[in-house]
């Protein structure tokens, strides 16, 4: 038995899971502290069934921390330390970031000597007495969260590792992020997840012990996973050192339910929800990654974040000139006081659903009299907002099968013109719960290698094998973790056969016997 959660912005969604069926679900709105929305999924799974006090493990998703950067609050002042002076001087850390996320974390800045090139040989060597100086005024400016980046850490994390220790020897209150635990080998898009994160490390004690304290509330005691952005898993203890790992993870865990729902491993699932509607794509059964730079509050970073493609299109999306205009305004989680069908005095798309058969919720007789060409209108426009999406997001020129999830699902049209095969799985309303529920623990590594100088095959297992050390750090049962991915992309412009080496491993939840039978907050 496991229990799978994912908490949205309208949603609070929860399965119980016995092996690959699905038990019980429930949705509850979520709540403004988040917690107490998780208690109250968590007490409605116990009341519909007792077995849910046998659960083995929980797995949540949230976007507390991706919010968080959004509306720039829970932010904690941040100091960001790199090593890759002099060359790296010309484009300061900071460096394009929105002028209100900068101030809210402060943009302390120290710009060392130190690093590494590409190909492992040293940029310059690391100046202590800059290093000293920098933790001194650490020191007196009582900023207690660091990032640490070292120009192609991914290559050589040295500097990074030493800078770390002699932070935690000088000042052993201050909590740290080393970009190369965290992002890729671009240096800014990489320095800037490592400084998001480090933002976010005094929040992530604040959401995760809430979510512990949740759990002891209904007594429950057995471990709890977070999901990633990727589609896995990592338990507590690393999600308190690598929040950020969760952004995106929402339309991630829509994707893998889908794939569990419906048996297929290549599809595009259109994930509906209150405000907005999430289009990716699944590949092998897990998402698509984006190739591009992914910004998250407006910062570029170069996390492994799935390709999403978001619309304005919800169920709680108001519906204006009589039906030939959707969204992107929307009652979001006042949907159940505002749309029409519950007494409230907005049209929304729900409202549409309903009037049209498709759906059922509060009371139809309240949009009864509604014009048929509002309705008609309302369908068609909506139906050719998503027939436009998915094609920008079909990978090929076959039509893959669209498969329609999330709580906002009814809104859709049953067919659309583009010829899509439409597939409505049972418990699409609650995919992203059961995407979080089956997910693996993952890790993932990237190196810059030179196959003139090392053999192929030896070169990737020394990628598999940081990646799989990751893994495990994650919680994975090491005996269980297995290549999943292996990307090699020849760098032209770079000396001696350069090629970028990506290598992405998953595994089991380790035994659940190796983890704390207490949920009680430390």
């Amino acid at each position: 038995m496991r229990i799978g959660i994912d908490v949205g912005g309208t949603h609070t969604d929860a399965v119980l899971l016995s092996g690959d069926s699905v038990v019980e679900t429930c949705k509850v709105l979520t709540s403004a502290d988040v917690m107490s929305g998780i208690v109250e999924a968590l007490t409605r799974l116990q009341e519909k069934s007792a077995l849910a006090n046998s659960a083995k493990s929980i797995m949540i998703g949230t976007t507390q921390f991706t919010n968080a950067v959004i509306e720039r609050r829970s932010l904690q002042p941040v100091a960001a330390i790199r090593l890759g002076s002099p060359s790296g001087r010309g484009l300061p850390p900071f460096v394009g970031w929105p002028e209100d996320i900068a101030e809210a974390i402060g943009g302390t800045v120290f710009e060392l000597d130190g690093g590494y090139l590409y190909n492992g040989s040293e940029l310059a060597p690391l100046n202590t007495a800059q290093l000293d100086t920098a933790i001194n005024q650490l020191g007196r400016l009582n900023i207690e969260a660091v990032a640490i980046t070292s120009a192609f850490a991914p290559m050589n994390a040295a500097p990074e590792l030493h800078v770390n220790e002699r932070i935690r020897q000088v000042l052993p209150q201050c909590r740290t992020t080393m970009s190369h635990e965290i992002g890729r080998v671009g240096l800014l898009e990489r320095e800037n997840a490592a400084i998001l994160n480090a933002s976010l490390l005094h929040f992530a004690d604040y959401v995760i012990n809430g979510i512990e304290n949740a759990l002891a509330s209904v007594r429950l005691s057995c471990p709890v996973f977070i999901s990633q952005n990727d589609g896995t898993l990592m338990d507590v203890s690393f999600a308190r050192r690598f929040p950020a790992l969760t952004f995106a993870s929402g339309p991630t865990n829509s994707l893998r339910g889908a794939a569990k729902l419906t048996g297929l491993n290549d599809a595009i699932v259109i994930d509906i929800g209150g405000t907005t509607t999430d289009i990716g794509v699944l590949r092998g059964g897990f998402p698509r990654e984006s190739n591009l730079v992914v910004e998250v509050g407006g910062v570029r970073t170069n996390f492994r974040m799935p390709d999403i493609l978001a619309i304005g299109l919800g169920g709680g999306s108001r519906v204006n000139n009589n039906g030939l205009s959707v969204g992107p305004t929307s009652v979001g989680h006042e949907l159940v006081s505002q749309a029409l069908v519950f007494g409230g005095a907005v049209l929304t798309a729900s409202d549409i659903a309903v009037a049209a058969g498709q759906a059922s919720m509060g009371d139809r007789s309240r949009v009864r009299e509604l014009n048929s060409d509002v309705v008609s209108n309302c369908l068609d426009t909506m139906g050719k907002m998503l027939a436009s999406s998915i094609q920008k997001m079909n990978p090929g020129k076959t039509a893959l099968p669209v498969v329609l999830v999330g709580g906002g699902a009814a809104i859709a049209p049953n067919t659309l013109d583009a010829g899509f095969e439409i597939v409505r799985p049972e418990h699409c309303d609650v995919a992203n719960a059961i995407g979080a529920a089956i997910a693996q623990v993952g890790g993932e590594a990237e190196r810059f290698i030179s196959y003139n100088e090392i053999v192929r095959e030896t070169a990737i297992e020394q990628v598999r094998s940081d990646a799989t050390m990751k893994a495990v750090a994650a919680g994975a049962d090491p005996d269980s973790v297995r290549v999943n991915d292996i990307e090699e992309v020849a760098i032209p412009y770079m000396d001696s056969g350069a090629t970028r080496v990506r290598v992405k491993v998953i595994g089991e939840v380790a035994a659940l016997n190796s983890y704390p039978t207490s949920a009680a907050v430390r």
